[in-house]
């Protein structure tokens, strides 16, 4: 039985968590005294409980983040009372920062706040020593000298032990696999925890890519990488982008963060080799309002950022993924909808509306007074409304962002969306008309199905647009059967939704109670 369990609670299964991968390739001597436990956040606590203690370890580890802290508390109080001497570490970045008042910290046993690659070895190390024993056990002494609350130096990157053969058979058929060269942002964004972090740090280029070219060797044909600014150092990016070019094959798909105002020639010039489909750039554009930019203490070049996108949507087969936040501080719904429409010309694959977050440790709360900004008490602390945007308008920009997520980014219909704003109407605007009278429809966000929303376009279309029936239902259907294994959809003759009410369809459930 393993003295060590590394766990954490996944958003979904296949999320593998590259963290713990870490924390195991770092434990040294004791590797062979630890496991990885891996669970997703919807799983019943008293399931991962029994599944954590079926291994009888000394030491439990928990990586800690916003969308599992919630769950990840219930698992550690229900451990502590029913093995109250098993010895529980947490770590992750949502217990790094403001630590006093979490109720999950004053569970713990200990917190190590920080990258904790190295830290969490040498803390198991002096807790599991008993010099009386041939066996070690944990240590009571040990445990009283070592404090509450810990900070990690930073690790040497090129010291780490690499994380990457941990990645089993199972997770590279099943899930992301996540690798980073750098670790770090050049950046201050006030929302985001990497502006807390010191100047970006690379790993050696040459074992990071001897590691690349080991899980291309084991089949792996999806990259996903982590670095906050992959294109910040140009020899780095033109060696990793080279590497996987000479390299490719069908199937093959990279991820990367990237600077959006900064594509040099040379980027450019090995960018274009790569197929359609191949790359995608996740660009945090965040706003485009000047004087937002300057109180989240964000610096970029809109010009340039403008042409690199225009370079690669015309020029590249590079898939888009474009961010802006609703509820930055200073930024109201008309200056966030100009940004939007900009954004939208841009022609990114994909436009994700994020909600604004407020992250522990992050300096954006020094807003909070002039701003009124009001954060949600409970993860993922979403803000609730700002000086500029009220609590109700806020819940509408919610509902745009669910309801553009399903629509837009899905890439159900690509061409339906133009008809929303033909004519050189804002996008931002009738999307937003869209989303009020979704809403109105509808009553809900989630649990929609496609062909609910395709009629819903169409009777949106029709109804409040006055479109032509025939164009409408025609570039539906075009946009409907570009998935082919798609039943037919007519939708000519409805002008209303097909799907029953929701007390309806509720009503069956209880219709099953009462039948003889």
């Amino acid at each position: 039985m393993p003295d060590i369990v590394l766990a954490t609670l996944n958003a979904k299964y296949i999320h593998a968590s590259f963290g713990l991968r870490y924390l195991m390739a770092n434990l040294g001597e004791m590797r062979e005294r630890a496991c990885i436990a891996e669970f997703i956040i919807n799983q019943q606590p008293l399931e991962i409980v029994e599944a954590i203690l079926l291994h009888e370890p000394r030491i439990v580890g928990f990586g800690v983040y916003i969308w599992n802290v919630e769950q990840t508390t219930e698992v550690v109080a229900v451990l502590k009372r029913i093995r109250p001497e098993l010895i529980i570490i947490l770590g992750g970045p949502e217990v790094s920062y403001e630590t006093e008042g979490q109720t999950i910290v004053a569970l713990a046993d200990h917190v190590i706040t920080g990258e904790a690659d190295v830290k969490f070895a040498q803390v198991c190390r002096e807790l599991l020593r008993d010099p009386d024993t041939s066996v070690s056990a944990p240590s009571e002494s040990s445990q009283e000298c070592l404090p509450h609350i810990m900070a990690a130096d930073l690790p040497a990157l090129n010291n780490l032990a690499s994380p990457y053969e941990l990645y089993t058979d199972d997770d590279l058929a099943n899930r992301v696999i996540y690798v980073e060269a750098s670790r770090g942002c050049p950046f201050t964004c006030e929302f985001c925890l990497s502006s807390l972090d010191i100047p970006v740090r690379a790993f050696n280029t040459e074992a990071f890519l001897a590691s690349m070219q080991r899980l291309l060797d084991r089949g792996v044909k999806q990259f996903k990488f982590v670095d906050r600014t992959f294109n910040l150092h140009l020899p780095t990016s033109m060696g990793i982008l080279q590497f996987f070019l000479d390299r490719w094959h069908e199937g093959l798909f990279l991820h990367f963060e990237m600077v959006p105002d900064r594509l040099p020639e040379q980027l450019r010039a090995l960018i274009k080799q790569f197929p359609p489909g191949a790359v995608q750039f996740e660009v945090g554009i965040q706003t485009f309002d000047d004087a937002t930019s300057k109180n989240i203490s964000r610096r970029q070049n809109l010009d340039r950022l403008e042409d690199n996108f225009r370079f690669l949507r015309e020029e590249t087969g590079v898939h888009i993924h474009a961010d802006l936040i609703v509820g930055l501080p200073g930024e109201g719904i008309e200056s966030f909808g100009r940004g939007f429409d900009r954004l939208v010309k841009l022609n990114p694959q994909e436009i994700q509306v994020g909600i604004l977050k407020r992250l522990r440790g992050t300096p954006i709360v020094r807003h909070d007074d002039e701003y009124r900004m009001v954060y949600a008490p409970h993860p993922p602390y979403e803000i609730l409304s700002t000086r500029d945007i009220s609590f109700p308008e806020m819940q509408r920009m919610r509902r745009f962002a669910r309801y553009w997520d399903i629509v837009a980014n899905s890439g159900n219909f690509t061409g339906t969306l133009q008809l929303l704003w033909r004519d050189e109407a804002s996008p931002f605007h009738e999307f937003l008309r869209f989303s009020d009278w979704l809403h109105r429809t509808l009553r809900r966000t989630h649990m929609i199905a496609l062909p609910v929303i395709a009629q819903s376009l169409f009777d949106f279309l029709i109804q409040e647009s006055g479109m032509d029936r025939e164009l409408a239902a025609t570039t539906l259907e075009t946009d409907w059967h570009r998935t082919p294994s798609r039943e037919a959809l007519s939708l000519r003759g409805k002008t209303s939704s097909t799907e029953k009410p929701a007390a309806l369809r509720a009503a069956r459930r209880q219709a099953r109670h009462v039948q003889v």
